[in-house]
């Protein structure tokens, strides 16, 4: 009788290899375990809650979670709406690219405007004419009109020392206030998405995920984005340290010069406080390199309103702002 001989295969150890990380065995990547994670979380929050929304503006972040969500559910229709807090001093190319995805996949979207907010005297514009710390107030009006138990948005934690602090899943109060001391531990990936009525969930699918990550991905992905985030010759004049582009909230003044750079963005928002940087990155693969160098995260180098204070963004996130 002839014996058999069986064989195993061991899969490689840490030991074995250096290089060896969870998933290569499988065949996975780094960015297949971030967008597995990402999807994860998506169809968590649409088993656990009523009336989730999605904050969606235009810019890079929001596009890739977008892609991600659809990706999640397809090919069923997309189960949440989406949601934008128009401050009416945004990139016309953002809210150009905004509107034509917004067609092409049939969604729903709701816009929050702070000019409404102006208008009829609940805001106020700001001596230094930036909207961005005003967009928490049509935000939670939304939120409250909308009747959203989860909200979808953008974050990362690479992004700034208080984004760090959040959790996946961030419980808000009624008020929609931030307490860091309330956090909840998310232990091997389970999410506590329990909330008091009136309080509301935010979730953050890309907070693992870092901005050389979401580059990569959009490569991968071959994810289209608006010509801003690509180098492009523009007028901007300096101040505080930033390329600034005039527009309807103001322009230049005093010594300031108006002059034509080749720059790209980095991160988008108010026109007032977001800055572009000197760039001759016109492909994703030159955006990948630069940022692969890079040694400043997209909003410290480039968000005034995140250099008001040195807790400028965990104030807001206390009163309610993402």
């Amino acid at each position: 009788m002839t014996a058999t001989t069986f064989t195993t295969t061991t899969p490689p150890t840490a030991a074995a290899s250096p290089a060896f990380r969870p998933g290569d065995a499988y065949g996975l990547t780094h960015l297949d375990a971030v967008e597995s994670e990402a999807v994860h979380i998506f169809r968590e929050v649409a088993g656990e809650f009523e009336r989730p929304v999605i904050l969606f503006s235009g810019g890079k972040d929001s596009i890739v979670m977008l892609h991600l969500a659809l990706k999640a559910f397809r090919p069923a229709p997309l189960p949440f709406t989406l949601l934008h807090v128009d401050t009416g001093h945004n990139f016309p190319e953002v809210l150009a690219y905004r509107d034509r995805v917004v067609a092409e996949h049939g969604l729903r979207l709701h816009v929050a405007s702070v000019q409404d907010f102006i208008d009829d005297g609940r805001l106020r514009e700001r001596p230094d004419g930036t909207r961005n710390p005003l967009q928490t107030a049509p935000l939670l009006d939304a939120i409250t009109t909308g009747r959203y138990d989860a909200v979808f948005g953008g974050g990362r934690r690479d992004e700034e020392k208080a984004r760090a602090k959040e959790r996946v899943f961030s419980l808000r109060d009624e008020f929609g206030a931030w307490d860091p001391r309330r956090q909840r531990p998310e232990l091997w990936s389970l999410y506590n998405g329990r909330h008091a009525p009136g309080e509301h969930v935010r979730v953050f699918p890309l907070s693992n995920w870092t901005e050389l990550d979401v580059w990569q991905y959009i490569q991968r992905e071959a994810i289209d984005l608006p010509p801003i985030y690509y180098a492009h010759h523009r007028e901007v004049f300096a101040r505080d340290g930033m390329w600034l582009a005039p527009g309807d909230w103001g322009g230049p003044r005093g010594t300031e010069r108006l002059e034509t750079r080749l720059v790209r963005y980095r991160t988008v928002g108010d026109m007032s406080c977001t800055g572009a940087v000197d760039s001759d990155a016109v492909t994703v693969e030159a955006v990948i390199a630069e940022i692969a160098a890079s040694r400043l995260t997209e909003r410290g180098a480039t968000r005034a309103d995140d250099k008001m204070s040195e807790a400028a963004m965990e104030d807001r996130k206390r009163e309610g702002y993402f």
